[in-house]
């Protein structure tokens, strides 16, 4: 299969996803947003959590934040 193939195939749910104001980059991620939740299920305090993440993931507590915020908003793709 070439690429074209695979975005053709692909093309409505990639551009919902485009549309909902999500980036194929933030895959990259979800595994990171099921460790805060278990983390602080555990009773550990958001900064705690956010501060490992950052530590694991290597990125910015800021980014963590950003992430996290991004992750809990509802999709809005209004017709649908």
């Amino acid at each position: 299969m070439i690429i074209i193939e695979l975005l053709q195939i692909s093309r409505e749910l990639l551009n919902r996803i485009r549309e909902a104001g999500i980036r194929l980059e933030d895959t990259d991620y979800i595994d990171l947003y099921y460790e805060y939740c278990k983390v602080v299920d555990e009773g550990y305090k958001v900064s705690y959590a956010v501060a490992v993440l950052a530590d694991r993931y290597r990125i910015s507590e800021r980014k963590v934040y950003m992430l996290l915020r991004k992750f809990r908003k509802h999709c809005n793709l209004g017709a649908v």
